[in-house]
């Protein structure tokens, strides 16, 4: 047989013909803003020293004409979303154009001018433009090969978002309490009502706000502000200037085993609420569609389900902080928690489902990101050891390697040396160890003025081989 002859890959239609099919086909306008003036190129914003994007999320209680606002806003930024979509995908499928943000934005303004969807107009502009701008970093992030083709968004199952630009807000601080204020939305005549757990930093605008609405009808405001944050102290051992180290075991017996032994419990949320969602959702399958009950029983679910949430996110906040203050270097493993979350078939399914749903209820990946955005903003160093280390079953003590150990076995005795080791004891001491050798193998190849890097990661380090 003749080997398999390659198709050739479509070209894009580019030039004069492209904006003829986006004018006459797509119904895309041409661009006459500003078409006289010369471009100039966009200034990229510099932050300041040692500042950092930050979010507060606060929640707010709207008033009946508010919420009727927010409910149009928010359908509108979903149909915006879907409808950029159609456009962008259409347009390649059967024309061979590339559409991108920009012709989208000028694509709304049509939207907005025709008879069917002139109800766009009762929505600020900023926000729907901020949908298309999600709908384009949707489009980056599959091309860049991180995240699948963009789907449609759907009422009820999307969550639903609107994100206000500072054009698109207002914010007045409070004089008598700084880091408080007032901040009243486009299209909206009176402010929100926030309860202000906490204070902003005084005297800074928010660069972005978004307001979002919960499955359990919970209405937030996340405001994201430009901080100035200070490192925290630098902590080293006792009678040493060795930075203090601590190596992480992620696991399901325990959360978190530190490697002096400590232990930090495993919550089991969605254990410990099984029986009652268990029996909220038999009520719900009794409930007719559409009917006001089946509603009131699918908010106590959903009701359930945030406040497991909320302790999760939390505990883990908690954790976090504490890990990050008291240490200097903090060393875990690299986990690919989307392949521990790999489907459920065959022979033992039950027992991978079951696994599967003790990782979700641990958020792993909610505890890793914490662990690295907090070590950026406090001057700590996060060293991330290759997953294919073999923290496990290699002897602390004597560095041997034995055999591969079930999950269900908790502790081991070498064959050596004759220790018993408690399996998640040994892996942080061993995760602590190899942390600490890349930690120095960076730091002994930095200029004498260079600080250690925030990351520090075993699979992009060069020359680095994994300790037996």
């Amino acid at each position: 047989m003749g080997e398999p002859v390659e198709k050739p890959k479509p070209e894009a239609v580019k030039g004069e013909e492209a904006k003829r099919i986006k004018r006459e086909d797509l119904g895309i306008g041409d661009r006459r803003k500003h078409h006289t003036r010369k471009a100039a190129p966009l200034k990229a914003h510099a932050k300041k020293p040692d500042s950092h994007h930050r979010l507060y999320r606060f929640r707010f209680y709207p008033t009946e004409e508010q919420a009727e606002q927010l409910q149009r806003t928010f359908g509108a930024c979903r149909w915006v979303y879907n409808e950029g979509l159609t456009l962008r995908s259409g347009a390649w499928e059967q024309h061979r154009v590339n559409v991108g943000f920009a012709e989208t934005c000028r694509a709304l303004t049509g939207w907005k001018r025709s008879e069917g969807t002139a109800w766009l107009t009762e929505v600020s502009s900023t926000v729907l433009q901020q949908s298309l701008r999600h709908l384009d970093q949707a489009y980056a992030r599959f091309f860049k090969g991180s995240a699948r083709y963009p789907k449609r968004k759907k009422k009820g199952r999307s969550r639903d978002r609107a994100t206000y630009v500072r054009t698109g807000f207002k914010w007045v601080e409070d004089p008598d309490r700084p880091g408080t204020g007032l901040i009243t939305l486009a299209k909206q005549s009176q402010p929100l009502d926030i309860r202000w757990s906490r204070e902003l930093p005084s005297g800074v605008v928010p660069v972005r706000l978004s307001v979002t609405r919960d499955r359990a009808g919970r209405y937030f405001v996340s405001t994201l502000v430009e901080e100035l944050i200070e490192p925290l102290p630098a902590v080293f051992e006792s009678d040493s200037r060795a930075p203090k180290a601590v190596g992480l075991d992620l696991g399901l017996a325990s959360l978190v085993t530190l490697d002096d032994g400590t232990k930090i419990d495993h919550p089991r949320l969605l254990k410990r609420y099984a029986e009652k969602l268990a029996r909220l959702q038999r009520e719900l399958h009794k409930k007719v569609r559409g009917s006001k009950n089946r509603d009131k029983v699918r908010r106590k679910i959903a009701r359930l389900y945030s406040l497991i949430s909320d302790v999760r996110r939390d505990m883990l906040d908690q954790l976090t902080t504490r890990l990050v203050r008291e240490n200097q270097v903090l060393v875990v493993e690299d986990l690919s928690v989307v392949t521990l979350l790999r489907a459920a078939r065959g022979k033992g399914r039950r027992r991978k489902a079951k696994l599967n749903e003790a990782i979700i209820d641990a958020a792993w990946g909610e505890l890793l990101r914490q662990l690295r955005y907090k070590c950026e903003w406090y001057g700590r160093s996060l060293v991330i050891v290759d997953r294919f280390f073999p923290s496990t079953r290699r002897c602390s003590a004597c560095h041997t390697k034995g055999p591969k150990l079930d999950i269900s076995v908790r502790e081991w005795t070498c064959a050596e040396c004759g220790v018993v080791h408690d399996r998640d004891v040994n892996a942080a001491v061993n995760l602590r160890g190899e942390g600490m050798r890349l930690y120095w193998l960076v730091a002994a190849g930095l200029p004498p003025a260079k600080k250690v890097p925030t990351v520090i990661k075993a699979s992009e380090l060069e020359d680095c081989s994994l300790a037996a």
